[in-house]
């Protein structure tokens, strides 16, 4: 991986190709980023860039991380992240990353945290089916038998009731149906995870294109 950007999920639309069929997109600010800090792999081991995205009131980060910022000469950051990549040797701290370096035709992979849904029921968390409705069993939305007999306990790992949503999603090989450098903007076909206004990761497949 040698491209990504932090984005803002702004919502869905959608627009007409060449042949006049609808593609359902989802809208991305995607950027300005700015690259704050540059791994290497002789000095860290490994090959990263840290990337951050929006400006961030000063008074609000405290001292170690003002350093941090004040190092790559740049300002506070709201959002920080980091991404592997195969050569960190072309970037350099303070730069400057937009959404053109996406194009029209790109597959991305997309990574989100999903909305949250509470607590749920095994029907609706793990898509079970339902007991019978007809004589009299009385047993229609629970989990069922949770299997082993002699155990005295519940395997990990077991489908059973619980919070739902709020975990870290990643969509792979999205299309880049249109790039707006002027207006920060990517449009993705399809849905992306996540709320409004949520960040988005934005990074190059590892399928390919």
């Amino acid at each position: 991986m040698n491209k990504a950007i932090l984005a803002r999920k702004v919502g869905m639309t959608q627009v007409y190709d060449e042949k006049g069929r609808v593609i359902p997109v989802t809208v991305l600010e995607a950027g300005p980023c700015h690259v704050v800090q540059v791994k290497s792999m002789d000095n860290d081991g490994y090959n990263s860039i840290q990337l951050g995205f929006k400006d961030k009131k000063e008074h609000r980060v405290n001292k170690p991380l003002k350093g941090h910022f004040q190092r790559a000469k740049l300002k506070p950051q709201q959002y920080l992240r980091e991404f592997r990549v195969e050569d960190s040797a072309g970037y350099s701290p303070g730069q400057e990353i937009k959404a053109d370096c996406f194009s029209a035709g790109e597959s991305v992979d997309v990574s989100a945290i999903a909305k949250g849904k509470g607590f749920a029921g095994a029907i609706k968390k793990m898509g079970f089916g339902r007991g019978p409705k007809t004589h009299g069993s009385h047993y229609y939305r629970g989990p069922g038998s949770l299997g082993s007999v002699d155990a005295a306990r519940v395997f990990k790992g077991r489908p059973l009731p619980g919070r739902m949503g709020g975990w870290r999603i990643t969509v792979q090989s999205l299309d880049v149906v249109e790039v707006d450098a002027g207006k920060n903007m990517i449009l993705v076909k399809g849905s992306v995870p996540g709320p409004k206004g949520g960040l988005v990761e934005i990074k190059e497949s590892v399928k390919g294109n």
